[in-house]
């Protein structure tokens, strides 16, 4: 068989989507993703392979940024679970996703198999969290936070750095646009969490 090559949008996006004329079940993707390390790798619902390119320094470095705020109220709050972008779920769709953060309550993360947790995970963060390079398609990422709420995701956040702009997920909600916030609070589910996007804007 062989895979036939399209632009992911018509808005400009350095991810390349492959369509590969049949659907990789979760083992068959993930010994893909084994033996390609160096790739950053989705794969959606319909069994389209995502290849998307690794992130500028400005991105990388607000990315610590986020990752590191985020990670000391995971440990003081106790809680939950955190989770980076090297992360990848298996989501009840079918889609593999990784959330540039992500966040599970304690409860769900341990009713997993260690079988399960060492691969890819089948289950839907709480919480995630999608960073917007110059590179990406807004649409893009936009469709993953529908998708993550949709597959059971109490909130989401699609912070775009570049227009100062939150947008944030919640399941029965319209998104809610924050344009230019100093702060973004994660009540009720991230309970004190509160983050200042200030930091990120740069």
């Amino acid at each position: 068989m062989t895979a036939t090559l399209t632009p992911l949008t018509e808005e400009r996006d350095d991810a390349l989507v492959l369509h590969l004329g049949w659907k990789m079940d979760a083992d068959e993707f993930y010994d893909f993703c084994m033996r390609h390390e160096d790739l950053n790798l989705e794969l959606s619902s319909e069994g389209d392979l995502i290849i998307v390119p690794p992130t500028g320094m400005e991105t990388g470095n607000r990315n610590f940024e986020l990752s590191g705020m985020f990670a000391v109220w995971v440990r003081q709050d106790g809680t939950g679970i955190g989770f980076d972008s090297s992360s990848m779920f298996s989501l009840p769709n079918g889609a593999k996703r990784s959330p540039d953060l992500c966040w599970i309550k304690k409860e769900r993360w341990e009713a997993l198999s260690k079988k399960e947790r060492e691969k890819f995970s089948p289950i839907c963060p709480d919480f995630v969290v999608e960073l917007r390079s110059p590179s990406d398609s807004l649409k893009r990422l936009q469709n993953k936070m529908e998708e993550y709420v949709a597959n059971g995701a109490q909130l989401g956040w699609l912070i775009d750095p570049s227009n100062r702009r939150v947008y944030v997920y919640r399941p029965g909600a319209e998104v809610e646009v924050l344009e230019d916030p100093e702060a973004v609070s994660g009540e009720p589910l991230l309970r004190g969490f509160t983050l200042d996007v200030r930091a990120l804007w740069g």
